[in-house]
Parts: C-alpha cells; structure tokens; sequence
C-alpha cells in the first residue's frame, strides 16, 4: 500500500501518473468520509433522541464514537505489524494531553456546535481550523512564516466565515455562540492541538499516536457524559450502524492520511483539504435537505474553498 501512495519522480512515466492518482483517489476519499461526518452526526442526535440542549448526552454520543475509533486503528496497526504500545512513559503523558484537547474538549465544543448549527453551515466555519493553523504556524515555526498567497487565502477564508453568517437580507447577522461560535472554537482547539500532535509524531508512530490519543479522549468524553447525566439513547440496527460508520470513518480516514503524509509531500496533500466544506455541504444538503443553493452559502463555500487552496498551494514539479 504504501509503494502505491508514495510517489517517486525516478518512477516512470505511466507508473508515476498511476501513483499520482491514487494520491488523488485516496486524498478525496478521506475528505469524503470527514464532510458526511457532518450529516451523520445530526442524524444521530435525530435517531437517538438526543437535544440539541442535551450536551452530556451528545458528549456520551461522541465518546462512544472515538473510543470505537481508537479500537478500530489499534487493530489496523496490529495488522500491519504494529505493536499494541510501542510507546515510552514520557509519550504516555503525552499522547493523553493531546486525547484530552484534540478528541475531547474539541469535540465537546463541536457536537454542541453542530446541534445548534446546520449542517451546511457547520461545515463552512469549521474549514477555518487550516486558517487558524497557519496562522499559529506563523507565531510558532520560523521556517513557516506568513507570505502574501497565505495571508490573501486567510482573508479570503475569513470573509467566507463573515459571508455565511449573514442573514439573507444581509441587515443582520445570524450567529450565535452555542452554534456557530461553538463550531469556530473547536476549530481553533483543533488547529492548536494538531500542532502539538506534529511536534509528538515525529518520535513515535502516527497511527499509533491517534489510535491512543482517539481512544483516551473518547474515554474521557464517555465518562463526562455519564458523570453528568448523559444517556447513550436508544439502540436500534440503525442507530448502531451509524455508529460504527462515524468511528470507522474516523479511523480509515485518519490512517489513509497519515500513509499519504507519510509517502508524499506534505502540500500534495493537504491542498485537498478544500474538499471537506464542498463534501460536508453537499451532503448535509442531500441528506438532511438543507438548502445549500442560497446565495450566501454559495458565495461562502467558494471563498472558504479558495482560502484553503491559496495557504496550502505548493509548487508540484
């Protein structure tokens, strides 16, 4: 597998192009598995009974999810040869700072967002989490500094945030802190705690890495949710499907990635990063018949879209 995903330029020229699309392939697969995460989510708050106000249940809802998840990429990564641990003591401490940011406290504030928010329009706000890690970036790495492309494509990604907010008379804005502030801020979390997960992942397995860190934070969501009076709702065939559909999505969409980063340059692949809002738009539109077609979302999506390709644009020779 990772022969076919990694890409080398002494290949020939027909082999080259074959790896080349299955870059492509496997790149917008991941990104279709996140965007129906967004639809799918809501639908399981519908199939379980869950309201919107109802956090500890919603925080039960999505332990159950990463903590199936890490399982999942735990026995992906024994599969391949992997050890179950393979990680130090120090690592440990580590990996559970990164479960607890990463996995809960970004997706308390992201189930919650996504209750009150729509989907389509969730979709749109979260994108800003590559905005807000380059912008980190540029505080924290010397040798990835802000330049004109990126800050015109984080302009353009913030007025993609500014557009879809607008109500469609555009006299007033439609944002509130429980939705579309909620969704914004687990963003923001994410992109912080991503970049601490870089600074781990270079001296330990990635798939391990987010197998355990997936695993502790849906534990710790788990038992919050409990521990507040949050329900796991009634099981049906369906409703369990769906479950296992959102932890293995996770899980396959987590380690196709790492594969890709891992054998490709890091700006071959994250350029498609554009995709997830398009994807998690359309598809809440399809499934959960939300309008997708009103101006403002429209003229959002393009902006959103066209921000995350002009930050993570490289020159592909």
């Amino acid at each position: 597998m990772a022969r076919l995903l990694g890409i080398s330029m002494n290949s020939s020229a027909a082999e080259f192009f074959t790896r080349r699309s299955v870059l492509f392939a496997s790149a917008i697969l991941c990104t279709l598995l996140w965007g129906s995460a967004y639809p799918a989510i809501k639908n399981g708050y519908a199939l379980l009974n869950i309201a919107p106000d109802d956090v500890p249940s919603q925080m039960v809802f999505a332990g159950l999810r990463f903590l199936l998840a890490g399982i999942f990429l735990l026995l992906m990564a024994r599969a391949t040869g992997r050890p179950w641990w393979g990680m130090k003591q120090g690592q440990l401490r580590k990996i559970t700072l990164l479960g607890l940011t990463q996995t809960t406290l970004q997706y308390i504030f992201f189930y919650i967002g996504l209750a009150f928010a729509t989907g389509v329009k969730a979709s749109i706000l979260n994108a800003t989490g590559t905005f807000f890690s380059v912008l980190l970036a540029h505080f924290i790495y010397r040798s990835d500094r802000l330049n004109y492309r990126k800050t015109i494509g984080c302009l353009t990604g913030f007025a993609g945030v500014l557009v879809v907010n607008f109500s469609g008379s555009l006299l007033s804005v439609e944002f509130s802190l429980a939705g579309e502030g909620a969704v914004v801020l687990a963003a923001f979390i994410l992109a912080a705690a991503s970049i601490y997960g870089k600074t781990i992942s270079q001296k330990m397995d990635a798939m391990l890495m987010t197998a355990w860190q997936l695993a502790i934070g849906g534990a710790a969501l788990l038992a919050l949710g409990f521990a507040f009076g949050g329900k796991s709702g009634d099981f049906t065939f369906t409703s369990s499907l769906l479950l296992i559909y959102l932890a293995l999505l996770s899980s396959i969409a987590f380690a196709l990635w790492s594969i890709l980063l891992k054998f490709n340059p890091v700006g071959m692949v994250t350029i498609f990063n554009f995709l997830v809002p398009i994807f998690g738009a359309s598809l809440s539109a399809l499934f959960l018949n939300e309008s997708i077609l009103e101006w403002k979302n429209l003229i959002a999506l393009v902006l959103v879209c066209g921000g995350i390709y002009l930050v993570t644009k490289v020159q592909i020779r």
